[in-house]
């Protein structure tokens, strides 16, 4: 599935200020931190309400996101990434607790001491960056829909790049060990408090949280180890598809860097309306109009599919409105569990215009029919 909006995540509208944004953080923080919440979902929520205020509190990176959307950030951030951009110790002291601790405490203090466990600030412990995830959007005809299309299609995404293989770093040359962070990819910032010292981490805006820094950038990437790309991929939509259906492409998305997993693309279909078949589930609806001596006397007419033509038998006295059930003629099921039924719904078309032929015969057929409501 795709991801969910960040705004809604937080429970804010698209205009909510910043103080805002961290009171709305701070409340689901500690309500689903999941040492805290022994619920099964609190700690998948808990990173997606962490991941949600990493970016709608950056500035940089809300513009981005409210610009493109998911697609504009250039990739999503690790558990650690997410820990570290955190503003803990404002959320505690905004609940009334300050804790004094020593130059070697801070941040990870906190948390072992309030949620039970440590965050492993080591760079070495950081989990594989993953790049975003894509949504290309196409439409298909309902002819396309029930016999299943191969097609290419063309998305434009972010890739590895090739000359540095990701690592941002000229050809020749490696990354460097932060000296700002000194490679731990956090900043620490101790201030005193009336119980002791307070230390605050945060990520260090020098190498952005990596520990490492390009001193010469590669000139293909220029120094962001991804690069700008539009690829062709071949795509094979499932006979039987339904409007709205999503396929998913597992790896088709952002580049999640050189150690990184790539994301997935998502691919949603439209199917067109159709001037002759109207769709429900997997039946499909027409209309077909006939005369009245051929609704009177029955017949037999051709009825267009989407998979040809078939003949159909019109029942002696069939009226206006009638509907007839031609069996396994509407949309096949997508894993080939046969097929849905088609519908028609029979139109007695009234001739506006007659000959004096025509009017005499059915002068004497009304007749007929008068003279026979007579005898009984």
């Amino acid at each position: 599935m795709t991801k969910q909006d960040y705004y809604d995540i937080l429970g804010v509208n698209k205009n909510a200020s910043k103080a805002d944004i961290k009171k709305a953080y701070r409340k689901l923080a500690l309500k689903y931190h999941p040492d805290k919440n022994k619920d099964a979902s609190a700690e998948e929520k808990f990173k997606d309400i962490s991941e949600a205020y990493a970016v709608l509190y950056d500035d940089e990176k809300r513009k981005l996101y409210d610009q493109y959307g998911h697609a504009g950030i250039d990739q999503q951030f690790t558990q650690d990434d997410i820990f570290r951009g955190a503003d803990f110790g404002d959320i505690f002291r905004g609940m009334g607790f300050d804790f004094g601790f020593g130059s070697s405490g801070g941040f990870q203090d906190i948390f072992e001491q309030f949620f039970g466990h440590r965050t492993g600030s080591d760079p070495r412990s950081r989990r594989r960056q993953r790049g975003s995830d894509l949504r290309f959007d196409m439409e298909i005809t309902l002819d396309q829909a029930f016999h299943g299309v191969e097609t290419e299609i063309r998305v434009p995404r972010t890739e590895t790049c090739e000359t540095c293989n990701g690592s941002g770093a000229k050809p020749g040359s490696s990354p460097v060990q932060c000296p700002k962070c000194q490679g731990t990819g956090q900043m620490k910032q101790t201030s005193r408090t009336a119980f002791g010292m307070f230390t605050q981490v945060s990520v260090c805006p020098h190498c952005r949280g990596q520990g490492t820094f390009v001193k010469d950038p590669c000139p293909e990437c220029r120094g962001r180890g991804v690069v700008q790309k539009t690829r062709r991929i071949d795509l094979k939509i499932p006979a039987g598809i339904s409007s709205g259906a999503q396929l998913r492409l597992a790896g088709e998305g952002e580049s999640g860097g050189s150690q990184g997993v790539t994301g997935d693309l998502y691919v949603f279909v439209h199917v067109k309306p159709d001037r002759r078949f109207e769709r429900r589930g997997l039946d499909l609806y027409t209309k077909k109009e006939i005369t009245f001596p051929q609704a009177a006397l029955g017949t037999k007419i051709d009825i267009l599919t989407l998979d040809g033509e078939v003949e159909v038998k019109i029942p002696e006295g069939t009226q206006n409105g009638d509907v007839l059930r031609v069996a396994k003629k509407g949309m096949p099921e997508i894993r080939g569990r046969g097929f849905g039924d088609l519908y028609i719904q029979i139109q007695v078309s009234t001739p506006k215009k007659l000959s004096r032929k025509a009017r005499k015969l059915l002068e004497e057929f009304a007749e007929e029919i008068n003279e026979n409501k007579r005898k009984f």
